[in-house]
């Protein structure tokens, strides 16, 4: 997508379907003011590839992904926790996810 001109990435989230999960990338041509949005179906695995060497602004987006989602992002470094006392092994945005004792919102 990069090549067709599509140098912006607007954002990345992940939609948690019933038997599998889909990564969701918006891209932005800046040239022509189109957007794209790619889709991706993870249904054997939770890993998906890496596109931080086309897009620097992926670094944190895929961070939240593979903290909220489960995620696996491949071909880079594990990426440290975006949240603070959070053990990381849970994912809080899939459907299967549960609250518990454990779990504490934090409320002003």
């Amino acid at each position: 997508m990069k090549k067709k001109g599509f140098d912006y990435l607007k954002g990345i989230t992940a939609v948690d379907y019933k038997d599998h999960l889909e990564v969701v990338y918006i891209l932005f041509n800046t040239e022509n003011k189109k957007q794209e949005v790619v889709t991706v179906n993870l249904k054997d695995n939770n890993s998906i590839h890496t596109v931080i060497r086309l897009y620097k602004s992926a670094d944190w987006l895929e961070r939240e992904l593979s903290e909220m989602f489960g995620i696996t992002i491949l071909g880079r470094e594990a990426p440290r926790l975006l949240l603070e006392k959070w053990n990381g092994a849970d994912a809080p945005l899939r459907k299967s996810f549960e609250w518990g004792k454990d779990y504490k919102r934090n409320t002003p």
